[in-house]
């Protein structure tokens, strides 16, 4: 489905786009683009199709890319560390959530929400901190390129603590929803 055809001329002008340079780009006239936007017109939806997918290409050329925002240095723990050792780095770093690796590949993902989940569920905490991380962790966080657009990893974002950038399987770096955030603030 479109959006309304007002949206247009507001979108056009976000974009810093002269009605000439628009009705360039998506193959119609200058004239037919001020008559939309008057709403002196009702154009064909092919020629309301082509001008939204131009105006959709040219925002997401525009938008910024994960790769402008990612943490280079990831802090994760290795699939056979302990539960004990996992707790020590988020206590050090401040992490609330880590990926877990193994042979350098994202195979999960561990949460204080799991830990807390185990240690509550479980008839002897203190075996649980001996555990291995495997044992416990949660599906790995979702990963995408680094040319993913910031609305994407947003939407992943409302779902996931966490995305693991990575580019032809190896891991370049990690974004969180404070990340998203500070984004949101510049």
């Amino acid at each position: 489905m479109l959006p309304p055809i007002e949206e247009i001329g507001r979108r056009r002008r976000l974009l810093a786009l002269s009605q000439k340079e628009l009705a360039k780009l998506s193959g119609v006239s200058q004239s037919m683009i001020a008559k939309i936007e008057s709403g002196r017109i009702s154009p064909s939806y092919l020629k309301t199709k082509a001008i939204f997918d131009m105006l959709e290409g040219l925002e997401r050329k525009n938008e910024v890319k994960a790769k402008e925002i990612y943490h280079g240095k990831v802090v994760g723990v290795q699939a056979h560390d302990t539960v004990s050792r996992a707790v020590r780095v988020m206590r050090e770093t401040g992490y609330s959530q880590l990926p877990v690796f193994d042979s350098g590949q994202v195979v999960g993902s561990l949460t204080e929400k799991v830990i807390l989940q185990t240690l509550v569920g479980s008839t002897r905490p203190e075996e649980v901190s001996k555990q291995s991380v495997d044992k416990i962790m949660d599906e790995a966080l979702p990963t995408v390129n680094d040319e993913t657009p910031i609305s994407m990893v947003s939407a992943l974002l409302s779902y996931e603590s966490a995305v693991i950038v990575a580019k032809r399987g190896k891991v370049l770096g990690i974004i969180t929803k404070a990340d998203l955030l500070k984004v949101l603030g510049t």
